[in-house]
C-alpha cells in the first residue's frame, strides 16, 4: 500500500513546528550558558587586582614574622582600600587580614624590643621571605626600624 502524500501546507506546518521546537531547545541552552557566564563574571569581579577586590581570609589573632616599611616612592599612591598612602598615618599592608582591621605590631628583638604600635590595615602586600606586614613610615619610626629596614615582629589583632 502506497503512502498517501500529505498536502504541501501540512508538511510546511510540521516543519515549522519542528523548527520552533529546535529553536526553543537551543534558546534554553543559550540562556543557560549566558546565565553561567554572567554568574562567573559576577563571582570573579572586574577588578584588575583580584587580590585587592576579594575579602581576605580570616587568619589567626597572633602572627609572628618580619616587618618592613613602605619606601618614599609609595607616597600618594592608591592602596587596596582605595585611599591614598600617607607616610604620616599609622597604616599597614597585610596579605590576608581584612581591610580596616586594627592590629598591634610589637618588635620582638633588637634595641627597641618591646616597642609596639597600633595600625590599621588598608593595603595588601605580596610579603615574602618571612615578611608578614609592611608598615607606613610613621609606624616604622615608632618601632625604631628605619636603619634596620626589616625587623622581627609579633602581630596581634586588636579589632576586626
Amino acid at each position: 500500500m502506497a503512502a498517501v502524500p500529505r498536502p504541501v501546507g501540512a508538511r510546511r506546518a510540521e516543519l515549522a513546528r519542528a523548527s520552533v521546537l529546535a529553536l526553543a531547545r537551543g534558546s534554553r541552552l543559550a540562556l543557560t550558558l549566558a546565565v553561567a557566564i554572567v554568574s562567573c563574571a559576577v563571582l570573579l569581579g572586574c577588578a584588575s587586582d583580584a587580590e585587592a577586590r576579594h575579602p581576605a581570609r580570616a587568619s589567626k589573632n597572633v602572627e609572628t614574622g618580619r616587618a618592613s616599611y613602605y619606601g618614599g616612592d609609595f607616597n600618594g599612591r592608591r592602596t587596596a582600600s582605595g585611599e591614598r598612602y600617607d607616610p604620616r598615618k599609622l597604616t599597614a599592608a597585610h596579605k590576608t587580614l581584612p581591610l580596616g582591621t586594627l592590629i598591634r605590631v610589637t618588635r620582638t628583638s633588637g634595641g627597641a624590643a618591646g616597642q609596639s604600635v597600633e595600625v590599621r590595615v588598608n593595603d595588601r602586600c605580596g610579603c615574602s621571605h618571612g615578611r608578614v606586614v609592611d608598615l607606613s613610615l610613621a609606624a616604622a619610626q615608632r618601632l625604631h626600624m628605619l636603619s634596620a629596614g626589616v625587623v622581627p615582629v609579633r602581630i596581634e589583632v586588636v579589632h576586626r
